[in-house]
């Protein structure tokens, strides 16, 4: 008897130990603070590019702009608050939030460092002329959803012949101001600039590049991507599904007076060039 009571024991001791993926069981899913934050730019494309990140495999976002950074309201709720409107993910997977209004927030930079100083940012930028049309293009249809009169875009990017310098979407047109706020508090190697006219004309080019940044196992390919011909931009495919992003996505934006565009473009050619020395790339802008 104790001869096979001491075999008993000796098996049990020796015995590999199964895991709990090996018995069926995934290791358990969490909620965590992001480990990537899309900070902006407003009517940048940032819609499109976490719909376009969602595409990897190891890559979750929550589902609404948390506007935790940039809100004092939400801020003041803590960090918990804002684990908690995280997506839950598996070990191994990254968790992704956007809210474009991070970028042109004073406060927010500071505020993000003391949660999560090792945070990896995405900015995604576009023509700042063509960025300030979207943007006004968006408030025009609010507006008009909520039965107001919206204002012209004369009236509010014209002062007494001049461009309105006030004017708010001018301002976040202005992303060198921006910038070197966000560059006092995160090293250039954390922030990853998208270039949002580039992500319409080829998307797989610029997700490659997010990939590579984030270090990412290359995963997402052509195949996830497919031209719609109506909708005149490129739309997402993933695991035999369609989907191409809202309507109120791909507006047409109003006409402006070639007189007012060349003012525009004319202001932002300064601004650009001291963005570009910033961030030491240029980006194809009028």
């Amino acid at each position: 008897m104790a001869a096979l009571i001491f075999a008993l024991l000796f098996f049990i001791n020796h015995s590999p130990v199964a895991s709990p993926r090996a018995i069926g069981h995934e290791p358990p899913s969490t909620r965590r603070l992001p480990d990537i934050i899309v900070i902006g730019v407003r009517k940048g494309g940032t819609r499109a590019l976490i719909e376009m990140l969602r595409l990897h495999g190891a890559v979750v976002s929550a589902r609404n702009e948390i506007h935790f950074f940039d809100r004092d309201t939400n801020y003041r709720l803590g960090p918990d608050w804002y684990r908690a409107q995280m997506p839950l993910a598996r070990p191994g997977q990254l968790t992704v939030e956007k809210t474009p209004a991070y970028f042109t927030s004073v406060k927010v930079p500071e505020r993000v460092v003391r949660t999560k100083p090792a945070v990896k940012l995405l900015l995604i930028v576009r023509d700042p002329t063509t960025r300030l049309l979207s943007d006004y293009t968006q408030v025009f249809h609010n507006q008009l959803e909520k039965r107001k009169r919206p204002q012209p875009l004369e009236d509010l990017l014209m002062r007494d012949g001049d461009l309105n310098l006030s004017y708010k979407a001018l301002n976040r047109s202005l992303y060198h101001v921006h910038m070197e706020r966000w560059l006092t508090v995160f090293p250039a190697d954390s922030i990853h600039l998208v270039d949002g006219d580039a992500l319409i004309k080829n998307p797989l080019l610029e997700m490659k590049k997010v990939e590579k940044f984030l270090k990412l196992e290359p995963q997402i390919n052509a195949s996830n991507f497919y031209f719609n011909a109506t909708r005149g931009f490129y739309c997402l495919r993933a695991a035999g599904k369609e989907r191409c992003l809202h309507d109120s996505k791909g507006r047409q934006h109003p006409q402006v007076a070639p007189a007012i565009l060349q003012k525009l473009q004319e202001y932002f050619r300064e601004p650009n060039r001291r963005f570009f020395d910033l961030v030491g790339r240029t980006f194809d802008w009028k």
